[in-house]
C-alpha cells in the first residue's frame, strides 16, 4: 500500500513537469543518451572481443545500421496516421528495445538485427525530434535552447558513462546485462511521456508530402557532407582507438566522459555564441578544426595522442547546430517535418555507402579513410562561405548556382 502511494505521488510529480514543450524535449534529451551511451560505450568491445568482427564486417554494420535513416523521409508518410508527437514516442521505444535485446545475440547476424531495430527507432525519432524542436522553439533563442538540450543530453550521457564503469570495472556485469538495463529504461521513459504528457500543438499545420526546394540546395549540400563526415567518426574512429590501440572497455567510457562533461559544460554556451556570431563564421571554425582533426587521425602514432583527437572531434561536431539554425531561419514554417526527413535522407546517402566502402579501404590503409574525411571537411568549408550574414526567407544563400536563379522559389 505504502509502495503504491509513493509510485502514484511520483507519477504525479513527474506529470506535472511535463507541461511544456520545452520539458518534453528535455525529457526525451534524458531518454535517448541513456541508450546510446550504452550502446556507444560497449559496441566495439562487444563486436571485437565477443563476437569477433573484423573491419570488413564493421563497415557492413555501420552501412546496416544507416539504412534506415536513408529511409528517414518516410516519415512523412506515418505522418498521415500518427501526430508527429505520437510519432516520437513509439519510435523511442522501439530504440529502447533494439539497445535492450543487443547482448542477447551475440553473433554477426544477430549483432546485425539489433542494430537494424534500434537505428529503426533512432533515425525516426531523430527526425521527429528535429521537427519538433524547430517547431516549438522561437527563432531568436532556438540556438541557446539547442545548446541546453545538448547540455541535458551530454550531462545524462556522462551519468550513464559513469554507470557503465561502475557496472563493468567494480560489479563485473556482462555485455548482456547492461545493455537490458539501459534499453528497459528507454522503453520505460517512453511510456511515461505515453501517458503523462499532454498533446502539443504545432503552430502551423505542416505539409504531409516529400517537400524538396531549390531554394533549400544549400542546407542540403551540408547536410549531405556533415553525414559523410559523421559516419567516418562513428565507424572507425573509436574503431582504431580499439584496434590499433588498444583501448579497453574502461578506457572507451573514460574518453566517453571526457567527451560529454566537456559538451555538457559547453554546448549551450556554443549555442549562444552561434546566435551571436551567425551560422557562416560559427561552420567555418568547425570546419576548419575538423579538417585539421582527421588529417591528425591519419597518422596518429600514440594512444594518447589519438585520445585527445577523439575528443577534440566530438566537441567540433556539437557546432553543428548552426545548420540547424540555419534551415530553421530560411524555412517555410510549413515545410519543416517533411524536410526534416527528406535531410535525414540526405545526409545518409553517404552513410549507407561510405563505411562499407571504407571498410574495405581501411584493410588496405586507415590513414587513407581519414584523409578522405579530411577532404569532405574542406568541402564543407568551400560550401559554408555561401551563408549569408542574415540568413531568411528570400536570401537564402549569397550567390546561387545559374540554373536555380530562375527557380528560386519551387
Amino acid at each position: 500500500m505504502l509502495n503504491s502511494t509513493f509510485t502514484s505521488r511520483l507519477f504525479a510529480f513527474l506529470e506535472r513537469r511535463v507541461r511544456t514543450p520545452f520539458a518534453f524535449l528535455v525529457i526525451v534529451s534524458i531518454a535517448m543518451p541513456i541508450g546510446m551511451s550504452v550502446w556507444q560505450a560497449l559496441l566495439n568491445n562487444y563486436a571485437v572481443e565477443q563476437i569477433g568482427i573484423n573491419g570488413f564486417e564493421n563497415g557492413v554494420m555501420q552501412s546496416i545500421r544507416e539504412i534506415p535513416g536513408f529511409l528517414a523521409f518516410t516519415s512523412v508518410f506515418i505522418l498521415f496516421i500518427l501526430r508527429e508527437q505520437v510519432f516520437a514516442v513509439i519510435a523511442l521505444a522501439v530504440f529502447g528495445l533494439g539497445i535492450a535485446i543487443t547482448g542477447f545475440l551475440p553473433s554477426v547476424y544477430g549483432l546485425y538485427f539489433a542494430v537494424v531495430l534500434m537505428s529503426i527507432g533512432f533515425h525516426y525519432f531523430e527526425t521527429v525530434r528535429q521537427s519538433l524542436s524547430l517547431q516549438w522553439l522561437p527563432k531568436r533563442v532556438a540556438p541557446r535552447l539547442l545548446g541546453a538540450l545538448i547540455s541535458v543530453g551530454s550531462i545524462t550521457a556522462f551519468c550513464t558513462f559513469l554507470a557503465v564503469l561502475a557496472l563493468v570495472k567494480w560489479l563485473e556485469f556482462d555485455f548482456a546485462s547492461i545493455y537490458a538495463i539501459a534499453g528497459g529504461i528507454v522503453v520505460a521513459l517512453a511510456l511515461f511521456l505515453a501517458v503523462a504528457a499532454p498533446r502539443f500543438k504545432s503552430r502551423v499545420e505542416q505539409r504531409k508530402q516529400i517537400v524538396l526546394r531549390s531554394k533549400y540546395w544549400l542546407y542540403y549540400g551540408l547536410t549531405f557532407l556533415s553525414g559523410a563526415r559523421r559516419q567516418i567518426f562513428v565507424a572507425f574512429a573509436g574503431f582504431l582507438l580499439v584496434q590499433r590501440f588498444g583501448f579497453s572497455v574502461a578506457n572507451m567510457t573514460a574518453l566517453l566522459l571526457v567527451n560529454h562533461l566537456v559538451n555538457a559544460l559547453a554546448a549551450e554556451r556554443i549555442g549562444a555564441w552561434i546566435g551571436k556570431i551567425g551560422e557562416r563564421r560559427a561552420l567555418t571554425v568547425e570546419y576548419i578544426g575538423l579538417a585539421v582533426i582527421f588529417s591528425c587521425y591519419a597518422f596518429v602514432e600514440t594512444a594518447w595522442m589519438a585520445g585527445l583527437l577523439y575528443v577534440l572531434d566530438h566537441f567540433f561536431f556539437a557546432m553543428g547546430i548552426a545548420i540547424k539554425t540555419y534551415f530553421q531561419k530560411i524555412a517555410e514554417p510549413a515545410d519543416i517535418a517533411s524536410t526534416a526527413g527528406v535531410s535525414f535522407t540526405i545526409n545518409h546517402i553517404a552513410a549507407v555507402i561510405i563505411p562499407a566502402i571504407l571498410g574495405s579501404i581501411w584493410l588496405e590503409s586507415h590513414a587513407a579513410v581519414f584523409l578522405i574525411g579530411t577532404a569532405f571537411a574542406v568541402c564543407s568549408l568551400a560550401l559554408a562561405q555561401n551563408i549569408p550574414n542574415s540568413p531568411s526567407q528570400g536570401n537564402e544563400v549569397q550567390i546561387a548556382p545559374a540554373f536555380l536563379r530562375t527557380n528560386t522559389t519551387s
